[in-house]
Order: C-alpha cells, then structure tokens, then sequence
C-alpha cells in the first residue's frame, strides 16, 4: 500500500504543479492585457472549488487560491456563461443593467464592450503567455546547460529492417534527409517519426563518400520509461554514441533566446505536421496524450532525474532542469491546443470574433449555441480519444483481460 502511495504521489504532485503553473501562467496573460485596456475583473482564482484564502486589491478583484489545483481561471465583470460572447439581446440586455446599477458610460468598463480588437487581444493573450513562458524556459536551460549535438553516425543497423533494406551500413554519417541538411540525430529522428509509410531519401557520408540511400520508415511498438507503450515510427538503426560524435557549446542568453524561438517553432511544426497526418489518415493519433499520459510522462521525467545523479546536490539541479524542460514543452501543447478554433477554447472566441469584425454584429445566439455544442463534444471526444490511448500505453485493457 506505502508503495502504491508512492508511486501515485511520484506521479500526481508532478503533474498537479506542472500544470497548475503552467495555467496559472495562460490565465495570468488574459489578466494582464485585459488590465491594460481597463477590463473590470471580478476573480483570480488559481485552483478550483472551496476558497483556502483570498484577498480583494484596491482595484475590487478578488485574487483567491482554492483547494482543487488543476489550473485556474479569470472571471471578466458580466460573464455570465462560458462563452464569453454574447448575442445582440444578450449584450442590449447587459449594458441596460450595468447603466443602471452604476450610471452612463460604466459599461466602457466591461470585456464585452471593448473593441473588438482589444478583445482579441485578451483572448490571444493567454495562448500568447504559453509560448512566452517555453521562450523564457527554453532560453534559461540553453543558457545555463548550453547546447549538445549527437552527430548522426550509424554503429548497427537492425536485420530485416527498412534500413537495412535501403543500404544502410555501420559508419554511415547522414547529412541530410529528403534534402533538408541534418547535423544532430535528434533532427534525423523527428523526421524518421513524421514519415511513417512514405519513402524518405538519406544522404550518408561513407568515408567521404556521398551515397544516397532510400528507405521507408514503418512504425513499431516500443516501450518508453515516459509515454509508455507507443508505435512509432523507426528505419531500424541504432545510432552510435563515441564521444567523437557528441559536440557541445556554451550559449550566451542571445544564442540560447535563439535556440529556444528555433526549438518552439520545432515543437509547433512538428505538432502541426502530425495533426495534419492524422487527418491525412497517415497517422492513427496514438501519440496524442491527455491527463494520465501527461502524469505518466511527469512521474517518468521525475524518475530518470533522480536516478541519474544520487548525490542530493544534483539530484535537485536535475530534477530542476529536468522540470525546467518538461513545462516548456508543456506550455508549447497548451498554447497549442488553446488557439484550435473550437469554440469552448480560446481559438473559438477568435473565430466568432472574426465574424462579428466582418459582419460587424456578434454571432447570432444559435449558432453560438450549436457552435458550444459541437466545441464541448469535439472537445470531449478528443479527450476521450487520449484518455483511451494513456489507457493503452499503460497496458490496463491487458492486464485487466489477465484478471479474467
């Protein structure tokens, strides 16, 4: 039972503080651009559900901390649903009400009568702090760690394999994929991953020689101490790791605010090329994560920062850095999934946004409602759809069917 305790506390706390940072973060970025326009602001809550403790500032908000910590929210003056975009009655009915308890021109106050492009602003802010924080963290790690490259040389290539069906042999440098130039194995192999079933063609260096090999890439299951179980998408070579192949360099915070703008945009490109592969069909969405995949992933990276280093000293640093890492990424999906035009998120309220700029009047009320509808059961969907991968990485349909 201790063990048990344990293991749920090794994975949950993690995954409980990433993430309610994380959204603290998002929410605090609509905060601050709505505070900036003189957006009238009700509530800061981090956590959900009973009050622990709160306080009102000089300005009538009520910042509040509660007992649920699975994120937090920003409640605007005149919410009065999710959507945050009433209809034409709706805002008629809500600008009568504020002119009367507070007199004429006390509805300038209030999100919903701000132009729109400061609305969307505020909206755009919270994705906006996502990627911002990635920056930030990405620039620290990068500056404090620098950056190692792992040349891509081939040490084995693994029978019967599509590699070994191109031509690949031990030695092999490659230089470039599909002509794109690669210099660190951690490019050849984000390329392999979002190619599974199409042809690709390699470039190797063979003893300064240029041979050009193709391969195609066919997926395989594998058990990873993070994601768990996944099919993934392999050529079927290992790669060798003398330490003439590894270079690394220090980065001054110029360099490593660079590296981290190139490393967000690789993580967003990457993400797109997969979504837009699921839809192509070429790709079944089983590397999609929601909440248990995610705490697996924060328990994992917790393990192999503490097992790396037992002196208590780097234990933190790695534990720190290791973190550090796991929140930028984190916070890249979050801003990600946030700007999808689905109306329940943030994405959704700029899509109706753009409407009513062109239209010059809000979305009508029932096709804000059916437009809800249809967001909450995408939404809900593409939640269950992770669900059930995390589900499947975890092995609990095998082992459950082993109780039988």
């Amino acid at each position: 039972m201790t063990g048990f305790l344990g293991q749920a506390l090794l994975y949950i706390v993690p995954f409980l503080l990433v993430l309610t940072f994380i959204v603290t973060i998002h929410e605090l970025g609509h905060f601050l651009v709505a505070r900036a326009f003189g957006v009238k602001i009700d509530r800061f809550s981090i956590g959900f559900g009973k009050t622990i403790v709160s306080r009102v500032d000089r300005r009538g908000t009520e910042w509040r901390m509660a007992w649920l910590p699975l994120g937090g929210y920003v409640k605007f003056s005149g919410d009065l649903d999710p959507s945050s975009v009433p209809d034409e009655a709706g805002l008629a009915e809500l600008r009568r009400r504020v002119i009367a308890e507070n007199g004429p021109g006390a509805e300038r106050d209030y999100f919903h009568f701000k132009p729109i492009w400061q609305r969307a602003l505020i909206v755009a802010a919270g994705p906006a702090a996502n990627f911002l924080l990635a920056m930030v963290l990405f620039t620290l790690l990068f500056s404090a760690v620098g950056e190692q490259i792992l040349a891509p040389r081939v040490a084995t290539v693994v029978p019967d394999s599509p590699a070994a069906e191109a031509g690949f042999q031990p030695g092999d440098l490659v230089v470039q994929v599909n002509d794109r130039r690669v210099v660190d194995f951690n490019e050849f192999e984000r390329a392999i991953m979002m190619s599974a079933g199409d042809a690709m063609r390699f470039t190797v260096d063979r003893g300064g020689r240029e041979v050009v090999l193709t391969g195609t890439p066919q997926r395989r299951l594998e058990d990873n101490p993070i994601a768990g179980q996944v099919r993934i998408a392999r050529i079927g070579v290992i790669m060798d790791r003398r330490a003439s192949d590894f270079s690394f360099r220090r980065l001054n915070p110029v360099e490593a605010f660079g590296k981290g703008i190139e490393t967000i945009g690789s993580t967003v490109g990457t993400t797109a090329t997969y979504i837009g592969r699921i839809f192509a069909g070429k790709e079944s969405g089983d590397l999609l994560n929601g909440p248990i995949g995610i705490a697996k992933a924060a328990g994992g990276v917790t393990q192999l920062a503490v097992a790396a280093n037992p002196d208590p000293g780097w234990m933190a640093a790695n534990l720190a850095l290791t973190f550090l890492s796991f929140a930028a990424v984190v916070s890249i999906g979050i801003g990600i999934v946030n700007l999808l035009p689905i109306p329940v998120l943030d994405g959704g309220h700029l899509l109706f946004y753009g409407y009513e700029a062109v239209a010059r009047r809000p979305v009508p009320a029932r096709v804000q409602e059916v437009g809800y509808r249809v967001g909450l059961a995408l939404l809900a969907g593409l939640m269950l759809f992770a669900t059930w991968n995390d589900l499947q990485k975890l092995s609990l349909f095998k082992f459950l069917g082993g109780l039988a």
